[in-house]
């Protein structure tokens, strides 16, 4: 039987939680290789897509944490022993970064949890999931120009999105290794907390996401993912035709009903 590199809790609970307390609507997928930093072989990919997939099509899962086991490693980039016999034409034959794409895919907002090193791979999961709660101990860069190739799995398209051509040319060129709070002056993270809090503060910021309207989250969350995608005026008419799609749902008259009537709403997800 082929080992196990992700696991999955759903529902998720909090660190130190009592025995049967759990955060609704929120799983926690770990990539589970402490030994290797959780560095990214096949065999783990092919297993957190499959994992990702199944939670994306359960409507009871409403967001996603995805962290690393242990407290060295969010992911320490490809592992290097498996990829060093392959070929341009291997690459192209295996569609290795597929899987990069299929992460990508997933509509169900994702939380990174990120401890220790998040390099190269790992550095380019982090930056498809859609926040980054980083502990004071994260350590992030882009290091494959040190072993003679580039990032493959869409990492010199999203860090430029994120923080500019300048500092992504650096970034990539150097390969250097940068920290949290650096990372955080860049604008890449969602928020920094002390390292032994990371988890429980993804999982509250999951938590209060999952506790929404359903549709209306997944909703901004392709409107916002469109401003990385598309021209202005493009995204603002996904916007809005997102905005529109809203209407006349069961949420959308809850929601405002709920208001009008000074009480709490209560989603349905319809």
């Amino acid at each position: 039987m082929a080992p196990t590199f992700v696991r999955c809790e759903f529902p998720a609970s909090r660190p130190g939680a009592e025995p049967g307390e759990i955060v609704p609507n929120v799983a926690l997928v770990t990539l589970d290789r402490p030994e290797a930093l959780n560095a990214l072989n096949d065999a783990l990919l092919s297993q957190l897509v499959e994992v990702l997939r199944r939670l994306d099509a359960d409507p009871e899962c409403r967001c996603i944490v995805l962290t690393g086991a242990g407290s060295r490693a969010f992911a320490a980039g490809a592992d290097i022993r498996e990829i060093i016999g392959e070929t341009e034409a291997s690459l192209r034959v295996e569609d290795r970064f597929a899987r990069w794409d299929e992460i990508a895919a997933i509509r169900t907002p994702i939380v990174a949890a990120v401890r220790g090193f998040a390099l190269g791979g790992g550095f380019e999961i982090a930056l498809i999931c859609d926040m980054i709660v980083a502990g004071d101990d994260a350590k992030f860069g882009q290091p494959e120009i040190r072993i003679g190739v580039i990032p493959g799995g869409g990492g010199t398209q999203r860090l430029t999105r994120a923080v500019g051509k300048a500092r992504a040319m650096e970034l990539t060129l150097t390969g250097r290794t940068f920290e949290a709070a650096e990372a955080d002056r860049m604008g890449l993270l969602t928020r920094v907390v002390p390292a032994e809090e990371t988890l429980g503060a993804a999982l509250d910021l999951a938590a209060t996401i999952a506790a929404g309207p359903p549709l209306a989250v997944l909703a901004a969350c392709e409107s916002v993912a469109a401003a990385h995608e598309l021209p202005l005026s493009e995204g603002v008419a996904e916007e809005r035709r997102n905005f529109h799609s809203l209407f006349g749902t069961h949420d959308q008259v809850e929601g405002m009903t709920a208001f009008l009537e000074k009480r709490a709403p209560r989603w349905t997800g319809r």
